[in-house]
């Protein structure tokens, strides 16, 4: 069974105050990181800015939305961006799930 992953974050006043060498610096070691994560069966569906103007749209300027073979490749993701810093330079939000069909989640709402 799939599993998901989908991120939504805003540059902060630290990113903000990092030189361009430091910010270049950070984002190569993320993309180094990944190389290892492609061999688990992580897929990047997108990862993309956001559109702001949309009905209910987030206030995040960044979204990433990620497909995984199971939770243990997910949450490899997950430890590698906090082992990264990533936190401590993006206003960040993480929701996670498995995959899941119209019908359950229809039932679920009922639920809730």
């Amino acid at each position: 069974m799939s599993h998901y992953l989908v991120e939504l974050y805003t540059p902060n006043a630290t990113w903000n105050a990092l030189p361009v060498e430091q910010r270049q610096q950070l984002l190569a070691n993320v993309a180094n990181a990944m190389v290892g994560l492609a061999s688990m069966g992580v897929e990047v569906l997108t990862l993309a800015e956001t559109e702001p103007h949309i009905d209910q749209g987030s206030e995040h300027r960044f979204l990433g939305i990620w497909r995984f073979p199971d939770q243990h490749a997910r949450n490899a993701l997950l430890a590698g961006i906090k082992a990264s810093g990533w936190y401590d330079y993006f206003d960040h939000v993480n929701a996670a799930s498995s995959a899941g069909s119209f019908e359950h989640h229809l039932a679920a709402l009922v639920t809730a």
